[in-house]
């Protein structure tokens, strides 16, 4: 993209503000948020509210070591949560509605992973259980959860979103002037 997808402007905030109050208008307790590349810079240009920043200092090693960043903070803290959600900051379409979605269908099914339907495929956003954190800590490269989302014999329940565009990425300069048409 040129610059941090991040802070690109969307809807009088930025991309990643905008995921982040989404996410802090659903049901879940608490809202972390995975930095890597320019992490000082958007910390101290997103202002959010209560979230607490986790530090990815391997990012170089693709989005897997985010998630893997992320699951090592949650269980160092004091009261390490039942379930995570993982959520990529460059969905912008992905609301609170649809999370809690999410949410209603893990309280329902708290064995299983539930995933976003991505035509023949699963995908984030997804809740993770805590029985599969140290599948999550095992990710490695730029696909994330991907390949653990779509292993046979993983009991994955998939959530297609009502509207269309929800899982909508944003991963090209082409995609983000789009969305901005939109």
């Amino acid at each position: 993209m040129g610059t941090s997808k991040q802070l690109l402007p969307f809807k009088n905030t930025t991309l990643l503000e905008h995921a982040v109050k989404n996410a802090q208008a659903t049901k879940a307790r608490k809202v972390y948020c995975v930095l890597g590349a320019h992490s000082k810079e958007i910390k101290d240009r997103v202002k959010t509210g209560e979230v607490t920043f986790i530090e990815n200092r391997y990012w170089q090693e693709g989005l897997s070591a985010s998630i893997v960043a992320g699951i090592t903070y949650i269980q160092s803290v004091e009261n390490v949560p039942d379930a995570v959600l993982i959520m990529l900051a460059d969905q912008p379409f992905v609301d609170s509605n649809y999370m809690d979605s999410l949410i209603e269908a893990y309280h329902e099914n708290q064995d299983s992973i539930i995933a976003s339907a991505y035509d023949e495929k699963n995908g984030v956003p997804a809740i993770f259980s805590k029985r599969h954190f140290e599948s999550l800590l095992k990710l490695k490269g730029d696909k994330g959860a991907k390949q653990l989302l779509n292993s046979e014999g993983v009991d994955v329940i998939s959530i297609a979103p009502k509207r269309r565009n929800t899982l909508l990425d944003i991963d090209t300069p082409d995609d983000y002037n789009t969305l901005l048409d939109n």
